[in-house]
């Protein structure tokens, strides 16, 4: 059994939001993220999607890509993306997926899970503040999201677990490329030491911030940007 990670998977089976006017890199991106899925992931295995699955705007509308994700090999285990505008409390979402029986789907929203001996936690997470454009509403939602990662990092302690694999939408990176201090003294306090993030796509991923910082390791896993491949951690 194994971990494995891709983010970003702008499924839009339900509305029309044809992706390939992005570039050649989605033609029939679907498909092939099933086909590169389930020829590497087992039903035993765990995938965190890591947000911006569904172009959906409402919950109803975005039922055929959960029966899409449904039908994807492993255990997955979703948090918000900047466009998931379909998202709705936890109850509701936990609500949703039972009554569908899309039994195979859970949500990381101010929660953790153990897979593997592993603490999966995380957040969406929100622009950094400084970008140009960041406001005193940006400053609240900020500001809440370091509480809800903080939440979930002190709810994996229960867990006892060998290492702490933490997941968010946003990258935790400035405007000048810079690792954000706010998420780099969460990390320390928790000792996390791996980090996936996704949200950045084409010519942006050039400047994606990757490796090893202040000790820290940190991965891009946006689904374009693997090739639609998820990527294994354990």
């Amino acid at each position: 059994m194994s971990i494995f990670t891709i983010s970003d998977l702008h499924l839009s089976l339900g509305i029309d939001k044809p992706m390939d006017i992005f570039g050649k890199g989605w033609e029939n991106y679907m498909e092939r993220l099933f086909e590169n899925w389930n020829s590497l992931v087992s039903k035993d295995d765990t995938v965190v999607i890591g947000g911006d699955i569904s172009w959906a705007t409402y919950l109803n509308e975005a039922y055929k890509d959960f029966e899409y994700i449904e039908n994807l090999n492993g255990k997955k285990i979703i948090l918000k993306g900047n466009h998931d505008y379909w998202w709705e409390s936890i109850t509701k979402l936990t609500d949703y997926v039972k009554d569908n029986s899309f039994t195979s789907v859970s949500f990381l929203h101010n929660n953790a899970y153990l897979a593997e001996n592993i603490a999966i936690c995380g957040t969406r997470g929100w622009i950094d503040p400084t970008f140009d454009n960041f406001s005193s509403e940006d400053r609240k939602i900020y500001e809440r999201e370091i509480m809800r990662l903080e939440l979930s990092l002190n709810m994996s302690k229960k867990f006892e677990a060998e290492k702490t694999f933490v997941f968010l939408h946003y990258p935790p990176i400035t405007k000048n490329l810079e690792i954000n201090t706010d998420y780099i003294n969460v990390f320390k306090k928790f000792g996390v030491k791996d980090v996936f993030y996704g949200h950045i796509h084409s010519a942006y991923s050039k400047k994606a911030l990757e490796g090893e910082f202040n000790d820290i390791n940190f991965k891009l896993v946006s689904a374009d940007y693997l090739s639609f491949m998820p990527y294994k951690l354990t």
